[in-house]
């Protein structure tokens, strides 16, 4: 029952996610979440360092589309200056959100991956549409919501359950 909410891949960060690798897989896009997956809760724009990574993320052949619960606002501020496409009040783990995002990049679930920072939304909502699901770290826990707070606490619960079975090693690091 827990294995829904566990990722196929856990990294740090976007960052640390190889690109090339998952190409030659056969993945050509990206649906991300953004609040503290792609920059912190609160903050409005995307870091050079982000921006590159989204010149990379293209350059490498993948498409490119966000995924957020937040809303319009918060998203196009982020998006809009990038020239990236956008679901807002995705209302994850919801599958029509998820389905959007493919339709906008014109792709089936086999082509498709979800990273995310939270199990309880991104993977969860991922894995119950057949994508592959990437888990990051939070990017800075102090500005979250009410709501993700209580998705966190729900986690811990995943993961020590995922852990008895030994599915979940916190001590694992971050591949």
């Amino acid at each position: 029952m827990f294995e829904r909410f566990l990722p196929k891949l856990r990294v740090n960060n976007v960052f640390d996610i190889d690109l090339q690798g998952l190409y030659e897989q056969g993945y050509r896009g990206i649906i991300t979440d953004l609040d503290n997956t792609l920059v912190g809760a609160k903050a409005p724009l995307a870091t050079p360092e982000l921006v590159e990574w989204f010149e990379k993320v293209k350059k490498a052949g993948f498409k490119l589309v966000i995924v957020s619960n937040n809303n319009l606002d918060r998203v196009s501020v982020f998006a809009t200056p990038l020239n990236i496409e956008f679901v807002h009040k995705a209302r994850k783990p919801a599958g029509s959100s998820f389905r959007k995002g493919m339709e906008m990049m014109g792709l089936r679930p086999e082509e498709t991956i979800v990273v995310g920072d939270q199990m309880m939304t991104d993977i969860l909502g991922g894995n119950r549409q057949g994508l592959f699901t990437v888990l990051v770290l939070p990017i800075s826990a102090a500005d979250e919501g009410f709501g993700t707070r209580i998705n966190r606490r729900l986690e811990r619960i995943v993961k020590h359950r995922l852990g008895k079975s030994g599915l979940w090693l916190e001590e694992e690091k971050q591949k």
